[in-house]
């Protein structure tokens, strides 16, 4: 058969009927697991599953992937050191329209599909909602039938799988490839060089000009595996590939035949630990170079294959801002910039000015972040010593940046110090934000007090060297995967009032408003989402052992451990709310389990005390007959996407609780709400766009404002103050401080009451604190009448509308990348 006779067989489709669903099970039982129905496992059932489902999604991929080079359409690329996927067998059955057909064929067979479901392990691609967004994002570009393409890192072990041990977290290899993963594709074939090291020597070219050339480097090979990502009511199917290292050779023979084993492959296994682990500890220089390599790693390999296809049907490189958009997420991405430029002028030998216009204008920048402290920076001395010539780039592009601030705005040494790439004070450093802003054509915040603060924060300077780049999107969330997915119940309630336009439409959820009054639904409301707490407490205490009241209000707080996110804070009130009751003072209290779940960096020394006084407290609290059934506290350990899917639906209360000015935008806060549940939080992120559209009387908002804190930090803030005058606060930190908590070890968590006292208070736990619980007793009041509460949270979801990541990516389409959509109609009709 002829190549070009293929294109006959293009479009028979496999069938996503029940009967053509089953057919395929049976067939790949047999022919691709080798094994028939009686030695088969729940697994192997998985597996041939996800393949079934696979076949009917590789179809949609390589037609979408035509139909992009057939409309010679602009290509999205999206760059993110996360993308945190979550198990993805019901996600495509959903979005293929198929999850009832399979469930049906799946049952023809003896087989239940949410048991098959629980054995896929979640993809450790990611580590919080930096990469849930990416993930998100990448669900509503295909959604919207957008060319968008994600690329990053394929880690072998992920972050790492959290254990508590004596209520301490310790750290686990996530070892999610054990099984193997039936979504991807190996490609050993888009395999590319990736540099390290060396040095650069410089020569003049046959026309005079100077040239630079990257020598005796250590090379790395990037070798891509794809994932389709399907749209939901589409035939768009999208892709996301990824990065693994692999050694340019497997082993040295030489040492081998002289017997040297372990030295004949170090080599092979030190090149691939660049793709093992995800953020690895930067505590120590080993950790720190493994950092900065994994970064450059995956956004080298991701240009060179950007650039293959761009040129396969291009040859003019001043085309390439036409072509190809390409957003940084994070700062994580951002040495593309250099790394673009030295592709640019000494590969292709463009001059400066050309090759600067074409990259500036390819990229944009998203910042997650307000605190210093948190925009990456690296040693010039590692950079020089790992990446020699975009060392000089950055300096080439500092010097002529700097130049052009002091011809616009002469005189000002300090505006030049503070906007230079190079942070000259502590030690010579890179600043990668910096480095982002003056490269990319538009830089955006994620959250309208974000941005606003980036522009007369951290970035004010950049702001009034270039104004109108800083501009705002507001994050959202896929309501595909956070409601229809993960809370069919509510779904279903939804849908049988509006139909389905929501899944696509979110704003739709604005018709729900009527029946907030409405007492058979609020009744049918009620009725979810208490069988959604009932599932939950059967699982917490199959994981932890503590038996919960799931009638109890479910008060909810999941996400990184971190000092900002303040769920120290959280804990405050747990033990005030406990010497409340043993002390008789909780009259008509209202029966309450805290659920907190998240992992703390390796090395980050308080958040980790901070997940072992969660359960010294817990272990009080819990076991304390003074207590009863009133008040429960219980750390889920491991929190990934599975376990978010089974929490969130059963929250009452989300406790978005961050210092104000310190969290970029959060999208906890969105999933929660949009399952039905009331928020208690500052004015911070999203929370202050969630007050305007659920309305101020739906959200309980308590604590200092950004300009409030700005304020108190400028006036001197002395937390001494609160500590003398609040008895409840004073004795619940003297509680920690003394060892209640902590018997065996008296003085485990002096550090926290020392952080909060002698250590400044930096986020203003003790600040907030009298407004934090006089926010909470205004939850018990409400959730004591359950109608009014019923009716808040119904008012929560219809007011959820703004905030779906759709909308996120149709203002980056519009405001940022200039794409438009790619739909069937300008294929071929499909043939029969």
């Amino acid at each position: 058969m002829k190549p070009q006779d293929l294109s006959d067989y293009r479009y028979h489709f496999h069938g996503l009927d029940k009967e053509s669903l089953k057919k395929s099970l049976v067939n790949l039982l047999i022919y691709s697991m080798g094994k028939d129905h009686i030695t088969a496992t729940h697994r192997d059932w998985f597996h041939t599953t996800a393949l079934a489902v696979r076949e009917r999604l590789i179809e949609r991929w390589m037609e979408t992937m035509r139909s992009y080079y057939r409309a010679n359409a602009k290509r999205v690329y999206y760059l993110s050191l996360e993308f945190l996927t979550g198990r993805l067998l019901a996600n495509s059955l959903l979005n293929l329209g198929i999850y009832d057909a399979c469930c049906d064929a799946l049952a023809d067979l003896d087989l239940d599909i949410h048991r098959i479901s629980e054995l896929e392990n979640d993809a450790a691609l990611g580590n919080g909602g930096l990469g849930r967004l990416a993930a998100c994002f990448l669900d509503s570009m295909a959604t919207l039938n957008l060319p968008g393409y994600g690329y990053g890192i394929r880690y072998e072990y992920g972050m790492f799988t959290q254990r508590i041990d004596k209520g301490a977290q310790v750290e686990h290899p996530d070892n999610w490839l054990r099984y193997g993963n039936p979504w991807e594709f190996p490609r050993p074939e888009v395999l590319y060089a990736v540099k390290f090291g060396g040095r650069v020597v410089e020569y003049t070219d046959e026309r005079g000009s100077l040239r630079h050339h990257w020598v005796d480097t250590e090379d790395v090979m990037a070798m891509a595996f794809d994932t389709p990502v399907p749209g939901f009511g589409t035939d768009t199917v999208n892709n996301m590939r990824l990065w693994s290292a692999k050694a340019s050779r497997d082993f040295n023979l030489k040492y081998f035949n002289e017997g040297n084993y372990i030295q004949a492959v170090a080599e092979k296994n030190e090149s691939e630990n660049l793709s093992k682990v995800l953020y690895p500890d930067d505590t120590t220089q080993m950790g720190r170079e493994l950092r900065l390599k994994q970064q450059y790693f995956f956004v080298c390999a991701t240009l060179q294959d950007v650039l293959r296809r761009f040129t396969k049907y291009h040859a003019n490189l001043d085309e390439l801002p036409n072509e190809v958009a390409i957003q940084l997420n994070d700062t994580h991405p951002s040495i593309a910039i250099p790394e673009l430029m030295r592709i640019l002028v000494d590969v292709h030998h463009l001059e400066w000015a050309r090759a600067w216009d074409i990259t500036r204008n390819t990229f944009s920048y998203t910042n997650h972040t307000l605190m210093p402290e948190a925009l990456e920076t690296w040693p010039v001395d590692l950079f020089n010593e790992i990446l020699p010539r975009h060392l000089q780039i950055i300096y080439e592009i500092n010097q002529r940046f700097l130049d052009d601030v002091r011809h616009r705005v002469p005189g000002e040494a300090e505006l030049v110090r503070r906007v230079s790439l190079i942070d000259e004070n502590a030690g010579r450093r890179v600043r990668m934000a910096h480095l982002a802003i003056v490269g990319s054509h538009t830089v955006n915040g994620v959250s309208r007090i974000h941005t606003e603060l980036m522009k007369e924060t951290i970035f004010a300077d950049f702001d009034r060297f270039y104004p109108g780049r800083i501009i705002n999107i507001t994050n959202g969330i896929t309501p595909r995967r956070w409601l229809h997915q993960a809370n069919p119940g509510l779904s279903k309630l939804i849908s049988s009032r509006l139909g389905e336009c929501w899944l696509k439409d979110l704003a739709c959820l604005m018709s729900l408003r009527p029946l907030a009054d409405d007492a058979e639904f609020q009744q049918e409301f009620r009725a979810v989402k208490r069988e959604n707490k009932k599932r939950l407490a059967e699982g917490i205490e199959a994981r932890t052992r503590t038996k919960v009241d799931p009638d109890s209000l479910f008060d909810v707080q999941t996400k990184r451990i971190h000092e900002y996110k303040r769920q120290l804070l959280n804990v405050l009130h747990v033990i005030t709310r406990y010497n409340r009751i043993r002390e008789g003072r909780a009259k008509d209290v209202v029966p309450r389990t805290v659920i907190i779940g998240g992992k703390a960096a390796p090395g980050y020394f308080m958040a980790k005390l901070i997940i072992r006084l969660i359960h010294g407290v817990a272990d009080v609290v819990n076991h304390d007959p003074a207590v009863g059934g009133l008040l429960k506290l219980v750390f889920l350990p491991n929190y990934n996407v599975s376990n978010a899917e089974k929490i969130i639906p059963a929250c009452d209360l989300s406790e978005q609780i961050s210092t104000a000015g310190t969290e970029a935008s959060g999208t906890g806060n969105m999933k929660f709400a949009l399952n039905g549940a009331l928020t208690i939080g500052t004015l911070d992120g999203a929370n202050i766009e969630m007050q305007e559209e659920v309305g101020p009387e739906n959200i309980f908002i308590f604590g200092l404002t950004a300009d409030g804190v700005a304020e108190i930090r400028q006036e001197g803030y002395d937390p001494w103050h609160y500590y003398n005058t609040n008895d409840e606060l004073r004795k619940t930190l003297d509680m920690i401080a003394l060892g209640f908590f902590s018997p065996d070890d008296p003085h485990r968590f002096r550090p926290l009451f020392d952080n909060l006292t002698d250590g400044g208070d930096h986020f203003l736990l003790l600040a907030d604190y009298a407004s934090y619980l006089a926010a909470q007793d205004q939850v018990d009041d409400l959730y004591r009448d359950q109608e009014a509460w019923a009716r808040r949270a119904i008012l929560n979801i219809a007011g959820m509308g703004r905030f779906s990541s759709d909308r996120s990516i149709q203002e980056y389409a519009q405001k940022i990348w200039k794409v438009e959509p790619v739909t069937r109609e300008q294929a071929p009709a499909q043939k029969s």
